[in-house]
């Protein structure tokens, strides 16, 4: 299976694309894009969105490897890490797991996360297009959303306009989990 950062090298250079070119569309460094192409490490889902929209493509083509026909079952035993954000750049603070890949026609992302205490380093506010639905399975859960902040518990949940800055991650010293559909707009 290819990773993700193959991928987004792939669509890059069928586009003729320089790292440079891609860097000016983006407004990440040249840097930075060839780490996420080459080491596959990322503080978080922002930088992959730009690269997306960037390359027009959506989200989800940079973890896709195979086409399914409806309905896409994801079997809990099957389901595989597919991107893990790394906010310090050493250790993981999210772990992606895609419950949509193989489905070619999609329009929303949905994500089964593992959000490692690691996560709450990065407080950076992200803001794009779309909305995002999240529940929370276990552990707590940050949420800040413009000036606002809380915590959800399991089986709390939130859906948002994410044209708002916000940032989440796991409260506390133990792990949580979600589960996050996220929708952008083409």
């Amino acid at each position: 299976m290819s990773s993700t950062g193959n991928r987004i090298q792939a669509y890059r250079e069928r586009q003729k694309l320089s790292i440079a070119d891609l860097a000016e569309r983006t407004g990440l460094t040249e840097d930075f894009i060839t780490a996420v192409e080459q080491s596959d490490m990322y503080p978080s889902l922002r930088p992959l969105v730009k690269l997306a929209r960037a390359l027009g493509v959506r989200l989800g083509t940079f973890l896709d490897d195979q086409v399914s026909s409806d309905p896409l079952i994801v079997r809990l035993a099957e389901r595989e890490e597919e991107l893990t954000m790394h906010p310090d750049g050493k250790e993981p603070g999210m772990v992606f797991h895609s419950l949509g890949k193989g489905k070619t026609d999609r329009h929303m992302e949905p994500f089964f996360i593992e959000m490692l205490p690691k996560s709450a380093l990065d407080e950076t506010l992200s803001s794009h297009e779309g909305e995002e639905f999240i529940v929370v399975h276990s552990g707590q859960v940050r949420i800040r959303y413009g000036q606002d902040e809380s915590v959800l518990s399991p089986g709390d949940s939130v859906y948002f306009n994410s044209v708002v800055p916000h940032n989440v991650a796991c409260a506390g010293d133990e792990k949580a989990e979600i589960y996050a559909v996220l929708y952008f707009p083409e």
